[in-house]
């Protein structure tokens, strides 16, 4: 968290968020502070999620719009940890700090535990694939209330903005971002390849219990390409494996894991193969966001090796124009073909 968003962040506003979501139970387990505070909290004796986000990071409307979504697909039978109102009635409630505000609210606590790359296996990647399709297939009927604002379009990230967080003698990371955003910019877009998706599908945002995956987290969700909610869980099953040291070695993984995300996605909700081709792009937009993400949360300075090296590959990908992986889509696009029949 931005030391300008901790100074405000006060013992007393959490007891205050505590209490207006009755979870003063028991006390609170922090569970992360990177772009909102996260704590395990209990009321007749279950577990919830309290989060608090700052003003600087999400407006009151954007996160209700979000748990608006959210609670959408819980009500469509989608797995997900859906929010709860407060004694107010509110699902979001908003605490003053300062000339500031974070706002609180609170979710059911998802089943299980998180999988470690070494527990990835072809049973959860098509599981995996199968509730993304889910999720993608009961946006299409999603309406948002006239009450609720929308939620941002993709290119409203401002850490899209290479510019704005990339050191300015990276000019030529900065050219080559400015031009990927303008060929996506030039997509098409239709209700069946574009509309809310979570944007952040990676395995630290789902638990998994008896085979069984809820996800989490969707404060990044965003108006934007259903490919890129497929492209997502690949690119990170792909980048958190660090196992993976060569192109060929994390091509070989991705070939695989998107054979059997596709099964399952494609069980759930179709999708033109054109999109599956468009997915390198958004492999080179997630080089591009999280190359803004470590220059503006982290002083490189006092970074770890391990850091500066995914640093300095994502910044090598965006110079030579590469994608994380390579991926034959065509012959996964036969094998489901041939299944589907």
């Amino acid at each position: 968290m931005e030391e300008s968003v901790s100074r405000l962040f006060t013992e007393e506003l959490l007891q205050k968020a505590l209490s207006l979501f009755t979870a003063t139970e028991q006390e609170p387990k922090k569970l992360g502070d990177f772009e909102n505070y996260a704590f395990e909290v209990y009321r007749n004796g279950i577990p919830f999620v309290l989060r608090l986000t700052h003003s600087s990071h999400r407006s009151k409307d954007q996160i209700e719009s979000e748990l608006d979504w959210l609670n959408f697909l819980s009500n469509q039978m989608v797995n997900v940890c859906r929010a709860m109102s407060s004694i107010n009635g509110n699902y979001v409630e908003a605490l003053v700090s300062e000339d500031t505000f974070f706002y609180a609210c609170l979710f059911n606590k998802a089943n299980g535990k998180n999988v470690r790359t070494e527990e990835f296996n072809d049973t959860l990647f098509y599981q995996w694939g199968k509730l993304v399709g889910k999720m993608n297939h009961a946006t299409k009927n999603y309406q948002k209330p006239d009450h609720i604002t929308k939620r941002p379009e993709w290119d409203e990230d401002d850490l899209n903005l290479i510019e704005k967080y990339a050191p300015t003698d990276d000019k030529e990371v900065i050219e080559k971002g400015k031009a990927l955003l303008q060929q996506i910019q030039q997509l098409e877009k239709d209700p069946n390849s574009y509309g809310l998706i979570h944007s952040d599908i990676h395995s630290g945002n789902f638990f998994v219990e008896n085979g069984k995956i809820e996800v989490f987290d969707f404060d990044d969700c965003s108006y934007h390409w259903f490919a890129s909610d497929i492209a997502i869980p690949i690119y990170y099953a792909v980048w958190f494996n660090t196992a993976l040291e060569s192109k060929k070695e994390r091509s070989e993984f991705a070939q695989n894991f998107a054979r059997q995300f596709l099964k399952g996605y494609y069980e759930e909700n179709h999708i033109d193969p054109y999109w599956i081709r468009q997915i390198p792009l958004f492999f080179k937009l997630r080089d591009l966001t999280l190359y803004s993400v470590f220059h503006k949360k982290e002083d490189l300075t006092k970074a770890s090796e391990r850091l500066l090296k995914l640093v300095s590959d994502i910044k090598n990908r965006i110079l030579l124009d590469e994608a994380i992986a390579d991926i034959d889509y065509e012959l996964i696009l036969k094998e489901i073909e041939k299944v589907n029949k």
